[in-house]
């Protein structure tokens, strides 16, 4: 069968059983949800605006995000991988291996022979296994690093189609790329842009749209001279000099940390679900499911 064929056979068994009962979101800092920050200090982000909205939906609905801000797609599929498979969840998000590519030096081939096994370890566990072609802020950066991205993504690609996966691709068109959709950091996507992904991914599972992630902001003027160089310094000085500093010295800003729904003590996931099954809320305030 050709790779369009297997796409729309998944597609319409998709159509048939559009209803998910849990849900485990594996990667870094873009499914961590940086900076989609809340007022308690937490973060938010996609996946559990995505959580929130499949909880609507299923009573009973259980959640559990893995992720950790800075890891590469080695370590994801050392810590994260062979717990999400063992958690047995309807659906497993996995977004990895853009950190790898955006570093200077970059072996290609170990990157995407991490994504097949990390792929290969997960889709047997779950009935959908979600990945992505991740969105790139317009600017210098993203077409230095251009090449690289779309051999990840042409990858990516490949991989979805010989093990039955399903491709989100928030990378074509303009509409998360404009700077307005990205924090200050200029690495990670505001609160509408973590809100339209997981649009993008609810609409792939095949659930009804809600509205079309894809449009555009509207029109604005651009910034003068004497605005670009200040924000262009304040963002050299608090994210730029800092991120140089941890590669200089090997550091990353995940050390230390575990995903959101990972207990270090114990050394296990747990899942969360709402409180309320008929007001499911923010997941922040979803409680522990009892072992």
């Amino acid at each position: 069968m050709s790779s369009s064929g297997r796409r729309r056979k998944i597609d319409h068994a998709m159509e048939i059983d559009a209803r998910y009962t849990s849900l485990v979101a594996v990667g870094d800092s873009f499914t961590e949800g940086m900076s989609d920050l809340l007022p308690d200090g937490n973060y938010r982000g996609w996946a559990d605006v995505l959580a929130g909205r499949l909880a609507a939906r299923s009573p009973g609905f259980r959640y559990a995000n893995l992720a950790v801000r800075g890891k590469l797609i080695g370590q994801i599929v050392e810590d994260q991988v062979p717990t999400a498979a063992a958690m047995g969840a309807d659906v497993v998000t996995l977004v990895g291996g853009l950190n790898d590519a955006l570093r200077p030096k970059c072996d290609m081939g170990r990157v995407t022979a991490r994504l097949e096994q990390a792929v290969e370890t997960l889709r047997p566990s779950c009935k959908r296994l979600v990945l992505m072609r991740s969105p790139g802020r317009q600017g210098p950066v993203m077409e230095r690093f251009r090449p690289r991205m779309e051999e990840l993504f042409d990858f990516i690609d490949a991989l979805a189609d010989r093990h039955g996966a399903l491709v989100v691709d928030l990378y074509a068109g303009d509409h998360l790329g404009d700077p307005r959709m990205w924090d200050e950091d200029r690495l990670h996507l505001t609160a509408e842009g973590h809100r339209r992904v997981a649009e993008a991914v609810w609409q792939r599972l095949g659930l009804p749209a809600q509205d079309d992630w894809t449009t555009p902001l509207p029109p604005a003027a651009r910034p003068g001279w004497t605005a670009r160089r200040r924000s262009d310094l304040a963002f050299a000085r608090k994210h730029l000099g800092p991120w140089i500093g941890r590669r200089l010295t090997g550091r990353s800003s995940g050390d230390g940390r575990t995903g959101a729904h990972f207990s270090a003590e114990r050394g296990e996931a747990f899942w969360v679900t709402p409180a309320d099954p008929a007001n499911p809320g923010p997941v922040a305030g979803w409680r522990p499911v009892e072992a």
